[in-house]
Formats: C-alpha cells, structure tokens, sequence
C-alpha cells in the first residue's frame, strides 16, 4: 500500500514538474507579446538561458544552499551535486509524497522563475551579458539562501513565518531584484516625455494572451505541486483557490481600468490575472473560495495602482513584472495574516516581519550585483542598438525575417 501511495504522489508531483516547466513558455509569450519585434530574440534567448542555467546551478549548489540539512537557520551548505539519500527513492524520504529526484526537479523549476521575473522587468534595453551574469548570480545564490530560511528550515520558518508556495520566497524575491535593476538600468527611450509617461505598445497582444494562460494553466502546477503530495482534499482545493483568485483579479482589474480610465485595456486585465495569481499563493492551501475571490480582487486593483506608481517615480517595467510579482506578492503574502486559518495579528506581525528581512537582504544583493556589473560590463546596451533593435545588434537575427514585417 505504501508503495502504491508513493507511485501515485509521485505521479502527481512530476506532472506539476512539467506545469510549472509551460509557465517559462508563458513568460516567453507574455514578454515578447508586451514588447516590440525588434527584441523578440533577445527576449527569447533570455527565457531559455535561464530555465538552461537555473537547472544546472541548481543542480550544482542551490539545491544544497536550499536545503542544507541541520544547518544555523540562516546560511548552510550539503554538498555539490545532488547525493541520492538513503531513502531517496521509498516511503520514507518526504512522508510519501515524491522521490528525491523529483523534488529536485520541482524546486529548480521554481528557482528558474526568480529571474523570469527580472527578464521581463529590463526588456528592450539591458545588455544580455549583464543580464545573464545576474541570473547565475542572483538564481545560484541569493534565492536559494532566503529560499533555505523558509522551505528548507531556517529562522523564519522557526519564527511562524507562513508562504505556501512562494508569494514572497519565489515572486517578491524575483520583484525585488527587478525594482533595483530598473532603477539602475533607466528608462527606455521615448517613454517618459515632459514628465510624463509614454505608452510603448507591444507587437502581438495575442501572444501576450496565450502566455497568460499558459501561466494560468502552469500555476495548477505551482501552487497544486506545493501540497507536496497528491492528497485529493488540499489538493482540490488549491486548485479552485487558485482558480478564483485569478479569476477576480482579472474581473476586477478590468472594471477599475474602466471606470477609472473608461478603457478595457487588455494588458491590465492580463496583469490583474496574474496579479491574483500571485496574491493567492502564498496560503492557497488556508483559503476559503470567499477569501480567495476577496484576495483576488484586492490584487487586481493593487497591480493597476501599482502601475500608476511605477510610472510616476520614472520607472519602466515594459511587461508589469513589478506591480505584479512584487506588489501582489507583498500582499499575498500579508493576507495570510489577515484571511483565513492562520488569521490573526501575531500571524500578520510576522508575515510582516518577514517580509521587511527578505525585501531589505534582497535589496541588498541585488543592488551590489547590479553595482558591480554597471561598473565592469555596463548594463545598457547604447541608443542606436536600443532603437534599431536588440535582436539585430545583440544577435544578429530577426523573429519575424521571412514575413516582411516592418519594425515599429
């Protein structure tokens, strides 16, 4: 019977392995959807160097750096590589609920995410030797250390600290990072004018449109898989949480975007999707369907807002990977503390907490890696390749080459 459960967990967990995988084919999507023709390569190479590297530096250190064993709750290290337990591949290794050798796989594709994030952050401008070099950096070491404070035993968890499937630990941290890069890197060419901002359209909103539900589709995986097993109650409810959550931050970014801006803007209602998507994941598992719709369309207004403040400080975010990942996750992530099981104000001082010591080490180290790189390789490719196209100056090839169309 055990062994029974265990091939059936198993099963289950290796299909969200393969979920989680689609949503870098969403990100993709999404990103080159948001963006012009002319960087939809450089876009591309971005995505697929980072799920490429992300499963090899995890295999190499993060997954040690992540879950070093007995270790001080803040910094610890197994080994290099992956070393196969004892009880790697039975009943005993995780309660049942998958194999070693899966729950590698379905942590890395989780760590590939971080700089995702990122990638759609500093589209059209950032030149891809500097955006590589912070990928190895920021994915090999920093998300795994405040991924290892949390999942892998450390001071927060020991402290209360709640995140069910990484509204803070994988969204927020992969935000921070994108807020500091942006901020070094500047602004795109043309989109702030007179103080004020410039709407740079994107090429093919159909795409943007697939890739959010591929995303969708991918998040059955991140947030079903982060149960850890496939018990049919939680397992259940994750989804319909999951589910609604985007459902409602998509209904209600649409509606604000109306009766604010009296405009159906596609874009937001992506956002505002994806916004609730974020929103629920870090306690999809202590939700009720009414908490996760409220959460849900507390989110989608909270990306919209967040998109105004982002332009008014002079930031540009080409894809909303800020007001998305970063400041729904921050609200994810406090909800916790204020709806559902584990409600209370000690709960919300703590998600609060929490969050403040991630969001400060974050800021930290991505602002010393951007430092050193715009100081050595610099982080911006020069106007006349930002206008032309990174494709063309960073690649030396076109998405669109043998359709005749024109460059906008």
């Amino acid at each position: 019977m055990e062994e029974v459960l265990l091939t059936t967990n198993n099963l289950w967990m290796m299909l969200c392995v393969a979920l989680v995988f689609i949503m870098h084919l969403g990100f993709s999507l999404l990103e080159i959807g948001l963006t012009r023709q002319k960087n939809t390569i450089n876009i591309l190479f971005k995505n697929i160097f980072i799920i490429c590297t992300g499963l090899l530096l995890y295999y190499g250190i993060g997954f040690s750096l992540m879950y070093p064993g007995d270790f001080n709750g803040y910094i610890g290290f197994a080994n290099f590589g992956l070393e196969l337990p004892e009880n790697g591949l039975t009943s005993d290794y995780a309660e049942g609920g998958y194999t070693f050798w899966t729950d590698f796989l379905f942590q890395a594709m989780f760590a590939a995410t971080a700089a995702t994030i990122v990638s759609g952050a500093v589209a059209e401008r950032v030149k891809i030797q500097a955006f590589v070099l912070f990928s190895v950096v920021y994915v090999g070491l920093i998300y795994p250390i405040v991924g290892s404070w949390q999942w892998g035993g450390g001071f927060l968890e020991e402290m209360g600290f709640y995140d069910f499937a990484g509204s803070t630990i994988v969204h927020s941290v992969g935000g921070w990072a994108a807020l500091v890069f942006v901020y070094f890197l500047g602004a795109r060419y043309g989109k702030f004018k007179k103080g004020k901002s410039q709407a740079i359209r994107g090429h093919n909103l159909p795409l943007a449109v697939m890739g959010l539900f591929f995303l969708w589709f991918g998040w059955f995986g991140f947030n079903g898989g982060s149960v850890l097993s496939a018990q049919a109650d939680l397992t259940s409810k994750v989804l319909v949480t999951t589910s609604l959550a985007a459902a409602a931050g998509g209904v209600s970014a649409a509606l604000y975007t109306l009766f604010r801006y009296k405009s159906l803007d596609v874009t937001m209602f992506i956002n505002g999707v994806l916004g609730g998507l974020v929103g629920i994941t870090a306690g999809a598992d202590v939700m009720s369907p009414a908490e996760a719709v409220i959460i849900g369309l507390i989110a989608g207004v909270v990306v919209i807002l967040a998109v105004r403040l982002i332009d008014r400080l002079f930031l540009d975010d080409p894809v909303g990977a800020i007001p998305v990942h970063l400041f729904c996750g921050v609200w994810g992530t406090l909800a916790v503390g204020i709806f559902g099981e584990m409600a209370g104000l000690n709960q919300l001082w703590i998600q609060f907490l929490s969050l403040l010591i991630i969001g400060v080490f974050c800021l930290i180290a991505s602002t010393l890696i951007v430092l050193a790189l715009k100081y050595s390789l610099g982080l911006r490719v020069d106007q006349q390749a930002e206008e032309e196209g990174l494709d063309k100056h960073e690649h030396g090839m076109q998405a669109y080459a043998d359709f005749g169309i024109q460059d906008n």
